[in-house]
């Protein structure tokens, strides 16, 4: 067994937390790494709370275990995204883009777990001190938005400078990177690129072959210049976005072209014109599985490799 505090806390067999990724997070995904013994996520993304609100009773259907919700702070249907969390009340969510504190003391009188994402010291320190369960320290290696930290650098700082369980993430796929993360200080990682390539993500099929077929070269950095930096594997979109940030083009252009690329990848399986969100761990991933054989291919890795430092650490 591996047993942390993020176990306890969240009531799961691994401390190993599925990713919230915009339209690939679904119930189907969340309820499928919970049943594995992971933490599985709903991504809220843009989402009026109708939509999420059929993913949550999917979810239901689909696992007796926790589950959590990913709220994008900057979605324009926050609001009801959290009056809905609490009417179902939802076990966890994750948090991103944002401060979740006015939110806080509703979340906390019935029982829900926060666990925001953050990308520096300073914003661990503060979602500590307003009343966060635990946070993610996300490295810039990971896929989607991102911040300028690896997972290296700043997992073992943000352990050093808050109380409450840290989760490493950003560039994580297998049991090595598992067994790194808390070798790093965290108590627990999350998982997003994997994910993508598993069976039960029901992201079209060319997203996920795009994935499989990256090599570790093969993401790059897109909108550094509008403040919203986002990884993204390498296709026509990221060429067009180069040529603007070099051009100079304002903000809001870049922006405009951004809007619903994502989903015209991972719904539409468009992976020339879409944005083919991913990590650089991309390149460590080949194969379809199902959530179950992730998991627990990740779990007895690390122990392996646990037990393969042990002999060479006398």
């Amino acid at each position: 067994m591996i047993q942390s505090r993020i176990c306890s806390l969240l009531d799961i067999q691994y401390p190993i937390i599925q990713g919230g990724m915009a339209w690939v997070a679904t119930a189907e995904l969340a309820a499928a790494v919970s049943n594995a013994g992971g933490l599985g996520i709903i991504a809220a993304g843009n989402a009026p709370a109708a939509i999420i609100k059929n993913e949550i009773e999917k979810v239901k259907k689909l696992t007796t275990k926790p589950y959590g919700v990913n709220v994008m702070l900057l979605s324009p249907f926050v609001d009801e995204i959290m009056a809905l969390i609490v009417e179902e009340r939802v076990p966890v969510i994750t948090t991103g883009a944002g401060n979740p504190g006015k939110y806080m003391p509703t979340l906390k009188a019935i029982g829900t777990k926060v666990i925001p994402v953050v990308p520096s010291v300073a914003l661990a320190q503060r979602m500590e001190r307003i009343g966060a369960d635990a946070v993610i320290a996300e490295g810039t290696e990971a896929g989607g938005h991102i911040g300028e930290l690896t997972t290296m650098v700043l997992v073992p700082q943000v352990a050093d400078a808050v109380s409450i369980p840290v989760i490493a993430a950003g560039g994580i796929a297998d049991g090595r990177g598992l067994l790194a993360g808390l070798a790093l200080g965290a108590e627990g990682v999350q998982v997003g690129t994997r994910f993508i390539c598993a069976e039960e993500c029901i992201a079209h099929d060319r997203y996920k072959d795009a994935v499989l077929k990256a090599k570790d070269r093969d993401t790059v950095v897109t909108g550094r210049s509008t403040g919203h930096p986002v990884r993204i594997v390498k296709n026509k979109l990221s060429k067009e976005f180069e040529k603007l940030e070099k051009s100079g083009a304002n903000p809001e252009l870049l922006e405009n072209l951004g809007a619903g690329r994502l989903r015209l990848s991972v719904v539409e399986g468009d992976v020339d014109q879409g944005s083919v969100m991913a990590g650089q761990i991309a390149g460590l991933v080949k194969e379809i599985k199902s959530c179950k054989e992730i998991v627990e291919e990740m779990v007895e890795e690390a122990r392996k490799q646990y037990a393969a430092m042990a002999s060479i650490m006398k």
